[in-house]
């Protein structure tokens, strides 16, 4: 079996019981960075074999895992921080599991942009997560006029090195629109700011720039204060799960 398992983007506190568990008892942890990943471990007193699966090598630790799955072993995938294969190493070597006809899990846990979205202030009710944006302002600028005209809430990753030049093209393509920034979640340093684009451009032009950003941007329309309405044909939904006993819900657990 693999199991995909999510780890902290930054507080050691914030990984699950059953990630933990399932550290403990696989044969082998294939990671993005075994340097940072040797860091969770030892907090944790785990002592367990690890391999490289990172973005130059991830075929070739395909095959490898492949290999040990078919011999009865256990892996399980962790990133540097966060969900695997969200913006990470991951989806290469799921697609071959399922290819293959192994098994594959997922340990859920901390991501990014999840976090970001509840504390931004903008609308959650619908967003489009589109990760990191290409490295050159031609590329990067085609790219985001891909969602000029979405009405869910974009959510963008982006380093320090680059963090300027998107929002510099996130105005010329979108239009000085609300926004949130979020800037190393769950750490110690942990901030958000909100405003119009141009105000937080502002606003880090006077700071010096660290750490991992998440960016997200109102939608077309949200920013003039639509809200859906998902109450709206509620009368022609199927009310049967109100029925369920308790005894139906805990046998669904």
């Amino acid at each position: 079996m693999l199991y995909l398992v999510a780890t902290p983007i930054g507080n050691l506190g914030d990984i699950t019981m059953r990630a933990l568990e399932t550290l403990r008892l696989v044969d082998m942890i294939a990671s993005e960075d075994t340097r940072k990943t040797s860091i969770l471990l030892k907090h944790y007193d785990i002592h367990k074999p690890m391999m490289a699966c990172h973005e130059h090598n991830e075929k070739i630790a395909t095959e490898r895992i492949i290999g040990m799955l078919r011999e009865g072993k256990s892996v399980a995938l962790v990133s540097d921080a966060g969900t695997p294969a969200i913006s990470d190493p991951g989806f290469v070597l799921v697609r071959r599991i399922l290819e293959e006809g192994l098994e594959v899990t997922a340990i859920p846990g901390p991501a990014a942009l999840i976090p970001a979205l509840i504390v931004s202030g903008l609308a959650v009710h619908a967003f489009t997560y589109r990760g990191f944006p290409p490295r050159k302002r031609g590329q990067r600028q085609r790219w985001l006029a891909q969602d000029t005209h979405t009405p869910h809430t974009l959510i963008f990753y982006e380093s320090p090195y680059r963090i300027t030049a998107l929002i510099e093209d996130a105005i010329t393509v979108y239009g000085d629109r609300p926004a949130a920034l979020a800037n190393d979640l769950t750490k110690f340093y942990e901030t958000v700011w909100r405003g119009p684009l141009s105000s937080i451009q502002q606003t880090l032009a006077k700071r010096s720039i660290k750490g991992e950003f998440v960016l997200l941007i109102a939608g077309t329309g949200a920013y003039e204060g639509h809200i859906p309405d998902f109450e709206a044909g509620s009368d022609d939904q199927d009310d049967s799960a109100d029925e369920r006993t308790d005894e139906d819900i805990a046998s669904t657990m």
